[in-house]
């Protein structure tokens, strides 16, 4: 029988227990709750650029067009001062080179991509394809690349999937009016937008990739791997060569998005499109590829950017010269311009037994170039004629 003492004993328990219940599902969690807007304030703020700076430094290292943030004052009453809006650049506004630095920015601290780049007619799966004991150095030498032999139906596919954005590049391969001015094109397209390594069809890997830099130069400095064609120190080199000095375009190395690569995509692409409109291209003659595509407008694009301010550190050369051929006329061992590894001649050109090139078992040479699947260039054109 419920007396009056265990009733108000009963009344008792169950105010404190209720008082107790009460506090634990209010004053607990309305702390962790004050402690979490103010830990989230914080870190929105810490993350908000200061009204006085407009440009932070984390801002400076975003490619082109990013570093722009804009907060509209609706977001900042709505959403608070951590929510930002990115700014798009209006593509349509901006040069072809920025447009290029934009989709493809480039970022030396990478690693080079693991990608073997080749094209030809066929691919090894077809039984006209003759370059299969070439084409397997590469394999052999590179385990673990993703290697692809790029026909001229799918190098079409490929580049508009890749340059959609960019379509006076497009335009540009479509508008060449010889196979090998589209074969020379697609190798800077390619590289720029993907990187790894370009070599032509008829080319052997003599040793891999991964030997190509010296061991005393950091890998996450270099951006671009190149070597020397031709070096032909003789009075009338000017009626067998373009330049004094030709840096070799079958085969080269690089990180996507290098400035030389930017620069000449859009040098090919600013040429192409202008002879198109001035109706020259049909006129175009195969003697001229060298000018146009290949290595002497290549060995000029990468002299312009060895002298280039916006790399290079220019306030010397006004005592020391500008860089030139003659930095590399001669030259034995890899030599290191900022973020550029620049070959003897014996590492991409080995065996021609001239201009010092040193035979296919040196140390220093790379690849083995026979020029069978593809285009002549002037050294191969005139090899049985300038020795003495």
């Amino acid at each position: 029988m419920l007396t009056f003492k265990r009733a108000l004993g009963a009344a008792a328990f169950f105010l404190t227990v209720f008082f107790f219940v009460s506090r634990s599902h209010t004053t607990p969690g309305s702390a962790l709750l004050h402690e979490q807007s103010s830990t989230s304030a914080a870190a929105a703020d810490a993350q908000t650029p200061s009204s006085s700076s407009p440009s932070s430094a984390s801002e400076s290292s975003l490619p082109l067009g990013l570093g722009d943030l804009d907060i509209p004052n609706d977001h900042k009453n709505k959403y608070g001062s951590g929510q930002k809006t990115l700014h798009v650049p209006d593509l349509s506004k901006m040069t072809l080179y920025d447009k290029l630095a934009y989709q493809y920015p480039y970022d030396v601290d990478t690693k080079f991509p693991a990608y073997i780049w080749q094209t030809w007619k066929w691919t090894p799966a077809n039984g006209e394809f003759e370059f299969r004991e070439q084409e397997a150095t590469w394999s052999e030498q590179h385990p673990g690349f993703v290697h692809e032999v790029i026909t001229d139906a799918v190098a079409l596919k490929l580049l508009r999937l890749l340059y959609a954005a960019v379509p006076e590049v497009l335009e540009a391969y479509d508008a060449l009016p010889l196979p090998v001015l589209k074969a020379d094109f697609f190798r800077y397209l390619i590289l720029l937008a993907r990187g790894g390594i370009y070599s032509d069809i008829d080319t052997y890997a003599i040793r891999s990739a991964l030997e190509w830099i010296p061991e005393s130069v950091p890998r996450e400095a270099i951006g671009l791997v190149i070597g020397i064609e031709a070096d032909p120190d003789r009075p009338d080199w000017h009626d067998w060569y373009s330049r004094r000095i030709q840096f070799c375009q079958w085969t080269i190395q690089s990180k996507p998005g290098h400035p030389v690569l930017r620069q000449i995509v859009t040098h090919i692409t600013n040429e192409t499109l202008k002879l198109k409109r001035e109706g020259q291209l049909r006129a175009f003659l195969g003697n001229n590829v060298v000018e146009f595509t290949g290595p002497a407008v290549w060995t000029d694009i990468i002299f312009n950017y060895f002298n280039d301010e916006r790399f290079f550190d220019m306030s010397e050369a006004a005592t020391t010269g500008m860089i030139d051929w003659r930095n590399f006329t001669g030259m034995e061992a890899p030599k290191r311009v900022g973020d550029v590894i620049v070959l003897p001649i014996t590492s991409f050109s080995p065996g021609v037994e001239q201009m010092g090139a040193k035979s296919y078992d040196d140390p220093m040479a790379f690849v083995k170039h026979d020029f069978e699947g593809t285009w002549k260039p002037e050294s191969e054109r005139h090899i049985g004629e300038q020795t003495e």
